[in-house]
C-alpha cells in the first residue's frame, strides 16, 4: 500500500454564504433596529409590503411572510423568512415602537432595509447596532 500522506492538497472553495471583509470571515450582519414614535403598527398587511420591500432594496429573497397580530395591543409579531436568513419585527402601537432585526449573509446589504423601514413606519427616531456573527477568521 502506498502512503500518501505527503500529497499535495487541492483547496476546496467554500460555498457557504459567509462574508470575508478586511480579512475576517463571518456567516452575516445582524442589525438590531429601534424605531420611536413610528406608524402603521398595527396594519398586519402594510407590514407584510414593507417588509418584503425591505428584503429586495438588501438583495434578499423572500421565501415565506409569517405575521401574528394580538387582539388585545393590535399588536404585530412575525417573521420574513430569507434565503438569506431573516427580517424579524415586534410591534408595541400604544408605545409607537416597533423592533426589528434583519439578519442577512452573502452578498445581501442588511444596511439597504433601513431606508425602506425608517420611511415606511415614518420613523422620528431610531438606532440601529449592527453585529457580526459567525466570525471565524
Amino acid at each position: 500500500m502506498a502512503n500518501n500522506a505527503s500529497a499535495a492538497v487541492e483547496p476546496v472553495e467554500l460555498t457557504d454564504y459567509f462574508i470575508h471583509e478586511d480579512g475576517v470571515a463571518f456567516a452575516g450582519r445582524h442589525l438590531l433596529i429601534d424605531l420611536w414614535d413610528a406608524e402603521h403598527l398595527t396594519d398586519i398587511d402594510y407590514i407584510e409590503q414593507t417588509v418584503c420591500r425591505a428584503a429586495a432594496a438588501a438583495n434578499a429573497t423572500v421565501l415565506k411572510v409569517d405575521l401574528h397580530q394580538f387582539s388585545d395591543s393590535g399588536g404585530v409579531s412575525g417573521v420574513a423568512i430569507l434565503a438569506e436568513s431573516h427580517i424579524s419585527i415586534h410591534t408595541w402601537p400604544e408605545r409607537d415602537y416597533a423592533a426589528l432585526d434583519v439578519f442577512m449573509c452573502g452578498s445581501c446589504n442588511p444596511h439597504n432595509a433601513l431606508p425602506i423601514l425608517k420611511s415606511a413606519f415614518n420613523a422620528k427616531s431610531a438606532t440601529v447596532n449592527e453585529t457580526r456573527r459567525g466570525v471565524v477568521a
